[in-house]
């Protein structure tokens, strides 16, 4: 077989070529910034894996007398590599372990000696190169979306024979979504959580608003 170049001759009237951002950078980044690996522990942000040991710590008996403080954590290198994950259908992860300190506050207990130890917590999947997850020996990205704002929104509509329905969507920073709406009769029901729907007098009695009359003060409706 005969070797032949192939010359390349550009007839484009642009010279100069565009440099284009890197595109994995957003989710490397955010699994960067959720770890805070090359970040010292005293300079950590609260956020991502740390917020959440923080949330969490320390953590005292019921009597009050030891208490567990989170100190710091930190990750081994992986057991296997990424190719080798790939073949045998497993998952690219690596042991996450922390450091703890218990230590008691009875001063009965003078004699205990405080403990500080490393604790394994378990395997958490890590982030390759290429900015995916090797899950079971697939390769799996994160897709970003966008997220609907904690807040209470509301909106009006049109039915098809002309009634005008309200509604009203409380959507919390964590928790159920609750959404309030009109019908065409004019009556009012509640949704938990974008499930079956129930009158909206059942939510109110099931919160404390037991009297009828209770609940027409809320729309203060109650005659006097």
């Amino acid at each position: 077989m005969l070797a032949t170049n192939t010359e390349r001759i550009n007839f484009s009237t642009v010279t100069n070529k565009a440099e284009y951002p890197d595109l994995l950078d957003i989710q490397i980044k955010s699994f960067q910034d959720f770890f805070q690996l090359e970040t010292k522990s005293d300079k950590r942000e609260v956020e991502g894996l740390y917020n959440t040991f923080m949330e969490n710590f320390p953590i005292t008996d019921t009597r009050n007398q030891f208490v567990l403080e989170f100190l710091d954590y930190f990750v081994d290198p992986p057991r296997y590599s990424i190719q080798e994950c790939i073949e045998r259908g497993l998952t690219y992860s690596v042991p996450l372990k922390s450091r703890l300190k218990l230590y008691c506050t009875d001063p009965e207990h003078e004699d205990f000696e405080t403990i500080v130890q490393d604790v394994y917590l378990g395997t958490i999947p890590y982030m390759t190169p290429s900015g995916t997850f090797c899950i079971n020996g697939a390769e799996r990205v994160v897709v970003s979306q966008l997220h609907r704002s904690p807040g209470v929104f509301f909106g009006q509509s049109f039915h098809a024979n002309g009634t005008k329905l309200y509604s009203a969507r409380v959507i919390p920073f964590k928790g159920s979504w609750i959404e309030f709406a009109t019908d065409i009769n004019s009556v009012m029901y509640a949704y938990i959580d974008r499930k079956k729907k129930l009158p909206v007098t059942t939510l109110f009695r099931a919160i404390g608003f037991e009297r009828d009359k209770d609940i027409l003060g809320i729309f203060d409706l109650a005659e006097e």
